[in-house]
């Protein structure tokens, strides 16, 4: 489904990912694993048309999209939930999710999409009026999962879902992102709880100082000795 094909991309001058390659296949939940400055939301701001490589393509569905407008992504079916999760504070949770089904077959399925959006995350139905900038963090996530979801996307990216957010509002993120798979959307996620993101991963990536050093099955990687020490704290 996703090709990412030996890519460079800079920051003005600054190099920060080299020759990284990596694939994710239809109906798995990929995962990106790595520290902090690694170039893990990087790699994903490249494949949504935020930035664009210097060198090498991105592959989805079989055409380069590196030089696709990001908002024409939408429309081809890819969506990303966003680090800290941008939402528009002043808005209702419901006109947030609204505002991720703008156009094309999105708009026409608004209303079943939200309706499976509240049976993921009852509490947002609850607070369907309420401001987004007055909810939880926790709440505020799943706001963010729903309205990538209200896309009706193929490709559904997630950058640090679980930042901030107290243990059992991870286990509940982490077991929608189990559901969202299980119902036929895939899955690129960027996480550094590494423990719980290699757990649900079908595959995995190690990226390090901007290259790909490791890859493997999620329980693979769960039981190699460098991912252990690195990002285990084994």
């Amino acid at each position: 489904m996703l090709e990412v094909k030996n890519i460079d991309v800079f920051y003005g001058d600054v190099q920060v990912i080299w020759d990284v390659a990596f694939e994710v296949r239809k109906g798995e939940v990929v995962a990106l694993i790595g520290a902090n400055g690694a170039g893990k939301s990087t790699t994903l701001k490249t494949i949504s048309g935020i930035l664009r490589p210097k060198k090498g393509e991105v592959i989805f569905e079989g055409e380069p999209i590196n030089k696709v407008e990001p908002y024409k992504l939408i429309e081809k079916g890819i969506a990303l939930c966003p680090e800290a999760r941008r939402l528009f504070v002043e808005m209702t949770v419901e006109e947030n999710l609204d505002m991720g089904s703008l156009r094309g077959e999105a708009k026409k399925q608004r209303q079943n999409t939200k309706e499976m959006v509240f049976e993921l995350f009852p509490r947002l139905s609850e607070r369907r009026r309420q401001l987004a900038g007055t909810l939880s963090g926790g709440e505020q996530q799943m706001v963010a999962v729903g309205r990538g979801l209200m896309s009706l996307p193929k490709l559904l990216m997630f950058d640090e879902p679980s930042l901030g957010l107290a243990p059992i509002l991870v286990r509940e993120i982490f077991s929608v992102i189990k559901r969202i798979r299980q119902e036929g959307t895939t899955v690129l996620i960027v996480e550094q709880n590494t423990k719980q993101t290699l757990a649900i991963a079908d595959r995995a990536y190690v990226l390090e100082t901007g290259k790909i050093t490791l890859e493997g099955t999620g329980q693979a990687l769960l039981n190699d000795e460098h991912v252990k020490k690195a990002y285990l704290g084994v």
